[in-house]
């Protein structure tokens, strides 16, 4: 990783990469000529029922229409909650968007439906993006999958109860982590440590711990180890150090939702919780005051932090190759990354739109986050076969925490669907 973020440096400053992110980086040395329309599905990000995100890829797309006479970029906005079953849809009629901005490329880059990153991009601009988000993107290692947005996840933490409860530093290692939850539930703090391993976004709560554990879903060698001695000493230490312990709250961790989790932390009934930075914007507007760490691990800091990322990509079936990879130069010019990272608590997923943020002090509050993000560990979402192990992850994990279940129970359970998944991709 870091051999290939050295050599990124290096070929950004030699290949001039300024000039190149500014809208003006052409495929196959030209434009195609004649018009051309592109359709573009795109996922809302605009939390209060907005239309923000309408707005950018509006103002993105009248931009480059305006530079760009003949082609046109018809954009279509979905929620969350539909787009990665309309794409599917779309493309099982046989009518797939040139580009879609969705949660997942793997099955389509397994299909063949999708163009490769290099078939599209300049070579400054996939060169630009940050190490950990071209290895998720790639397949076979080839990328197909194009960063959109990221985030990392940071220990959150409630300043105002740490102070009520005497606690005068954030936890750095397990075990000052479980005392400080043992101060805050002496003073009655409701969720001293919560710990949402309900369905709704266990698989990533679950990745946090085991990257902390000093593991991870998959070995050295890509392969799943779900049930490695690591996971399980995690899942063991969780259950006797927190949960068991009533360290966790009122709602069992199998039943808690991060959702939930989030809303009692913005209520000021959470000690401490795992989160993203949309969470700490969200929590300082209602007063609370958030303080924030890498996440502690055995001895010290974890050995790495989970990153996110969102992801784009190209659809093959209209053949518009040159049109989608001269508009994708100009999505990820400097300014159209920062703005949409900025405007939505979110991290750049480039070298140079990162290292602008960082010096930025509109967006001091993010410093830590990216600071996490160049060296972050992200899901195996090049695997054909993570949608179902983790869905597996989702139903099973929270058992292995809970009265008459086993960590080593639960986890083996686990791996047998991911061995099962994995040998049929």
């Amino acid at each position: 990783m870091q051999r290939r973020y050295l050599g990124l440096t290096a070929t950004v400053a030699a290949l001039g990469l300024s000039a190149v992110l500014s809208g003006c980086g052409l495929v196959d040395g030209g434009e195609a000529s004649g018009d051309v329309t592109l359709k573009l599905v795109a996922a809302d990000y605009d939390l209060n029922g907005g239309d923000t995100t309408k707005q950018y890829w509006a103002g993105l797309a009248k931009a480059y229409e305006a530079a760009h006479p003949g082609v046109k970029i018809d954009v279509r906005i979905e929620s969350w909650d539909d787009i990665d079953r309309k794409v599917a849809e779309m493309v099982a009629a046989d009518d797939a968007p040139d580009i879609a901005q969705i949660g997942g490329y793997a099955d389509y880059a397994d299909a063949g439906e999708l163009y490769s990153a290099d078939e599209l991009l300049s070579i400054p601009v996939q060169a630009n993006f940050l190490a950990p988000l071209v290895d998720a993107g790639e397949m076979k290692r080839i990328q197909y999958g194009m960063p959109f947005v990221a985030s990392t996840r940071l220990l959150f933490y409630n300043r105002t109860l740490f102070e009520k409860a005497g606690i005068t530093r954030a936890p750095a290692t397990w075990a000052e982590l479980a005392a400080d939850a043992e101060k805050l539930k002496d003073d009655d703090v409701p969720y001293p440590f919560a710990l949402p391993l309900g369905p709704e976004e266990a698989q990533a709560e679950s990745m946090m711990w085991m990257l902390s554990g000093g593991a991870g879903y998959t070995d050295l060698t890509d392969h799943y180890k779900i049930d490695s001695e690591q996971n399980v000493h995690t899942f063991e230490w969780l259950k006797e150090n927190l949960v068991e312990k009533d360290l966790t709250g009122p709602i069992a961790p199998a039943k808690l939702n991060r959702k939930q989790a989030f809303a009692a932390f913005t209520r000021g009934e959470v000690g401490m919780l795992n989160g993203h930075p949309s969470l700490m914007q969200e929590a300082e507007k209602k007063g609370v005051k958030v303080g924030k760490v890498a996440l502690p691990g055995v001895e010290g800091k974890s050995k790495a932090s989970m990153g996110v990322a969102d992801w784009i990509m190209g659809f093959k079936q209209n053949g518009h190759r040159k049109e989608i990879g001269n508009f994708l130069n100009f999505v990820f010019s400097d300014e159209n990354v920062l703005k949409f990272a900025g405007d939505n608590d979110l991290l750049p997923v480039t070298v140079s739109a990162s290292a602008a943020m960082q010096e930025s002090p509109e967006h001091e509050s993010l410093r830590e986050f990216l600071k996490e993000l160049p060296d972050s560990q992200l899901p195996p979402v090049g695997k054909t076969s993570w949608a179902k192990v983790s869905d597996s992850v989702k139903k099973n994990i929270g058992k292995a925490v809970a009265p008459g279940h086993t960590p080593s129970e639960v986890l083996g359970k686990i791996a047998q669907d991911a061995s099962t998944a994995e040998s049929a991709e």
